[in-house]
């Protein structure tokens, strides 16, 4: 039987599915202890004093927008070459995006084009950290302070990375960081994602909207006449329902603990494709800015196809007939329909175009062994050169 190798897929342990089996045993599948837990042990792991667990990252960009203050007449910037969550955040609550450029090396926004992007309007700023990769935050915090505009940091790519000594979600140079806990991430919750900060204020902002808008909490009422009610509950704010369950953050807990182990592995796959690929020309891998520990997301491929006599879609086709399960990541957000249409025809983003032209994520993560790494490579290596011009 073929091997099937997909672009990235989740770890499960016995410890994991035990944790998981616990929770079902137990009088609490949601709303109970564990989320609490979970939280806890992000806040150990990332060095922020708080955090928030959410139904997805997604979830959590969108509360963070609002935590934030975006409304109709906002606008927010990030990055073209992200997944449409990053952008759409921002319209969720009423406010334009505007598109800063990359640098096609790396695939990270580039802060001087965030710096061509900020108007008056400019309330948020979410920088992405692509491909597990941190973006130029001390910059980009600089840039925010000097401008009065608060950072969202979208590190669904980023869980367990650092930055110049600091761990991606310690917010030291932002104000919310926003992680997304899906199977082909570094650690998994199934669906789920956190939000992490600094700011109490944010922190209890967050609680409101995760929770349709409620409080149960008797200091925080309005209506002052029905404390001492214990059915009582007051709706303050117009939130969502953007809870995680006990069960995911029980798997969620379990996956955190393995986490240096994932990433440990992850970077050892990379330095074995790096050298094999490096002595490449048609093809090279994203450059290492050298700022921090990536936890290695994505391996990406950046293919010149003007040395090919066959397209992006024919290779991956033909690796497929391998086993070996490619993506790209990503098309850039305003080329969807939907941004099209709605003003965002005629975005002028030259880098992130030349990039969306060559990528190609391949496969990276834990359980793949040399073995396998031998094979993937050897494949790639030998379908490109086949034809090679």
């Amino acid at each position: 039987m073929k091997i099937l190798y997909p672009y990235g897929r989740q770890t499960i342990t016995k410890e994991d599915i035990n944790a998981v089996v616990n929770v079902l045993k137990s009088s609490y599948l949601t709303q109970g202890p564990v989320v609490a837990q979970f939280e806890q042990a992000l806040c150990r792991y990332t060095g922020a004093k708080y955090a928030i667990a959410v139904s997805s990252g997604t979830a959590g960009l969108h509360i963070a927008c609002l935590a934030a203050g975006v409304s109709p007449g906002d606008e927010g910037i990030t990055s073209p070459i992200t997944f449409i969550a990053s952008a759409n955040c921002i319209v969720y609550c009423g406010g334009k995006v505007r598109f800063a450029d990359i640098d096609e090396t790396t695939g990270l926004i580039d802060p001087d084009e965030i710096e061509k992007q900020i108007t008056k309007k400019t309330k948020v700023i979410i920088p992405v950290h692509y491909a597990g990769q941190s973006c130029d935050m001390e910059r980009i915090h600089q840039i925010a302070k000097k401008n009065h505009i608060c950072v969202i940091e979208d590190a669904a790519h980023a869980i367990g990375s650092e930055y110049k000594g600091t761990k991606v979600g310690s917010c030291k140079y932002s104000d919310m960081t926003v992680f997304s806990f899906h199977p082909v991430k570094t650690m998994t919750t199934g669906e789920g994602g956190a939000i992490t900060t600094n700011s109490r204020t944010l922190y209890e902002k967050l609680l409101l909207l995760r929770t349709h808008g409620i409080t149960k909490d008797p200091t925080k009422f309005i209506n002052k006449l029905n404390n001492n009610n214990p059915w009582y509950y007051e709706m303050q704010d117009l939130g969502f329902n953007y809870r995680m369950t006990d069960i995911q953050a029980a798997l969620g807990t379990s996956q955190l603990k393995k986490l240096p182990s994932f990433i440990k592995k992850r970077n050892r796959i990379v330095r074995w494709y790096d050298g094999i690929f490096s002595q490449q020309a048609i093809y090279k891998s994203l450059l290492d800015v050298g700022t921090g520990y990536s936890c290695r997301h994505l391996y990406v491929l950046l293919i010149d196809f003007r040395l090919l006599s066959i397209s992006r879609a024919q290779i991956m086709n033909t690796l497929a007939r391998f086993g070996i399960f490619t993506q790209v990541h990503y098309i850039p957000i305003f080329y969807q329909p939907w941004y099209k249409e709605n003003g965002y025809r005629h975005i002028q983003t030259p880098n992130a175009d030349k990039f969306y032209e060559q990528c190609i994520s391949i496969p990276l993560y834990p359980g793949l062994t040399k073995k396998d790494i031998i094979y993937i490579s050897s494949k790639i290596t030998k379908v490109l050169n086949c034809y090679k011009k």
